[in-house]
């Protein structure tokens, strides 16, 4: 188990040689080789390379020529957590425990962590293990002394769909730019989406939900409405049509929950336990996860909402949350060249202030070479090469590394499951050298745990009160409609010649309550436009005024 204070292991890193543990500044002359004298020049220079000094998270042993050596610990430094990484791997390598390992060291050195659980088998990091012969082994196999440990966790689910605190967003913190990825809309489409924005952000308008947005539309592309786009570009009736029944379709399939308000305060992500461990948020998305590119675009707007809300922190002794960004490559997917250039200036950016962001996919070549070349530290897991395809990603893996001693492209397709080949960043800055290793076991249980346990801590968490129910308050749709309401009578006089009139028992259309003659006009007077000086917006174009 990680000893908070030093950073090595409590008893599980003693060397051969003299006993020192890997925490306390073993090389590879003194102990960091843990005795194994028959090691080869490569490899005792590979161990030399992790001999850390200070406070580091302990992955595993050196694999080298076939075998183990648990003298020889592969670690990665804290303070270089905030310098971002990648964990790759084919299904079924051993990512997720990975992750977990990561995960349960953070929080013990008092690093809140964020995860995004795709599959829902990480809630078990809430309970200790119950160990076995396989972990008793493993743990044999990699110097490691095993106690079962449960950690801090805070359970959220997406729109409230699952077992978790309720994530939502509203429409304007959100922005046009993650909304358009979502939706499915083109360039063009995408930048009369900014104009709408641009527009309800200057009037006064806050979009909560969906059906704000909607309101705000079928206003603009009215008679009434187009006059007051000519300004800024205007919008066609075209482009609006397609933006309408994108949001119609995108509410029949039930998307409507991710958006509205209490919208979730990602400060929350930043919080430690009583006892000083960090707290781990584990994002359920396994109830969601036919939806990947909307669970993708969200993972994306707890970042983008994170980077502008944190100050500038230069570097520090351990970083203030380390995020797992699960199944990155929806998020790259069919993405714009402006929409890439954002990730990459974000991932650039937040490491000043903080935050170390995990990519995990399967292959590095599934993260953009701009955003792939931010990231310091590499986990990665066996490649499967059954294809001309497969082999073709394994030769571009291979080319990411820096020169090993090693065959990488067989010993890539070799490692079995728990084990990987790792390259860090050093306490000086540097990349480490290429190690394959056997990782070490979680010490929480591999596994999800029971629906009414997680249902139950839910309830007992201190965000409850705060998130659960939603709150539909007075907003775009209902201004607009309630202003429509006052003036539609005095609009709509009998048509000369006998013409009939609209029986009044029949409901109005949303475009008719919206449409009324000087209805805006007036609302824009009454509402005023300082919350829209308020409001600027990020890259993403995210919200940036604080809830």
């Amino acid at each position: 188990m990680t000893d908070p204070e030093t950073g090595g292991t409590t008893g599980g890193g003693a060397t051969a040689g003299d006993g020192a543990t890997a925490g306390d500044g073993a090389t590879a002359g003194d102990g960091a080789t843990g005795g194994d004298a028959a090691l080869a020049a490569p490899a005792r220079r590979i161990a030399a390379g992790y001999a850390f000094t200070g406070p580091a998270l302990d992955l595993g042993a050196l694999l080298w020529d076939g075998a183990c050596h648990p003298g020889a610990q592969i670690r990665v430094p804290l303070p270089m957590l905030n310098r971002h990484g990648l964990v790759a791997g084919a299904t079924g390598t051993g990512k997720t425990k990975t992750l977990q390992l990561i995960a349960e060291q953070l929080s013990a050195q008092g690093v809140p962590v964020f995860l995004a659980d795709v599959k829902g088998d990480l809630s078990g990091i809430a309970r200790p293990g119950p160990g076995g012969d396989r972990v008793t082994a493993r743990a044999a196999e990699t110097g490691q002394t095993w106690t079962p440990a449960g950690f801090p966790v805070e359970f959220l689910a997406l729109g409230g769909i699952g077992h978790g605190i309720p994530v939502r967003a509203t429409v304007t913190s959100f922005g046009p730019v993650l909304l358009s990825k979502v939706l499915g809309l083109n360039r063009t489409q995408e930048q009369s989406l900014g104009l709408i924005f641009h527009y309800a952000d200057t009037k006064g308008l806050e979009l909560i939900d969906l059906k704000d947005l909607r309101a705000v539309v079928a206003f603009l592309t009215s008679d009434e409405g187009k006059p007051e786009l000519k300004g800024i570009g205007g919008l066609s009736t075209a482009t609006a049509g397609v933006i309408l029944r994108s949001l119609t379709a995108f509410e029949a399939q039930g998307m409507a929950d991710f958006f509205g308000e209490p919208e979730f305060d990602t400060a929350e992500l930043l919080r430690t336990a009583p006892d000083g461990r960090g707290v781990v948020s584990v994002l359920e998305l396994a109830a969601v996860q036919d939806k990947p590119v909307l669970f993708s675009t969200f993972l994306m707007w707890l970042l983008a909402d994170l980077f502008h809300d944190l100050p500038e922190a230069g570097d520090l002794d351990k970083p203030k949350l380390v995020f797992f960004f699960d199944e990155a490559h929806l998020l790259f997917h069919d993405a714009s060249d402006a929409f890439l250039d954002a990730i990459t200036q974000t991932v650039r950016l937040i490491r000043s202030k903080g935050v170390g962001v995990f990519f995990v996919t399967q292959t590095p070549k599934d993260v953009p070479s701009d955003v792939l070349g931010q990231l310091g530290n590499r986990v990665q897991h066996a490649l499967r090469a059954f294809t001309p395809d497969d082999q073709k990603a394994l030769k571009a893996t291979v080319k990411t590394f820096p020169d090993s001693p090693y065959d990488l492209e067989e010993l890539l397709t070799g490692l079995g499951t728990g084990e990987a080949v790792v390259t860090v960043l050093s306490e000086t800055g540097a990349p480490t050298p290429v190690a394959a290793t056997r990782l070490r076991a979680p010490e929480s249980l591999m596994g999800p745990v029971d629906a009414a346990e997680l249902d139950r801590a839910v309830r007992e968490s201190p965000l409850y009160g705060r998130y659960a129910q939603a709150v539909d308050r007075e907003s775009a749709y209902e201004k607009l409609s309630a202003r429509a309401a006052e003036t539609v009578p005095e609009e709509r006089p009998a048509a000369r010649g006998g013409g009939r009139r609209k029986a009044p028992a029949e409901e109005p259309t949303l475009v008719e309550q919206v449409v009324g003659s000087g209805m805006f006009k007036s609302l824009a007077r009454s509402v005023g436009t300082q919350l829209g000086r308020e409001i600027t917006r990020s890259l993403f174009g995210t919200a940036r005024r604080r809830r």
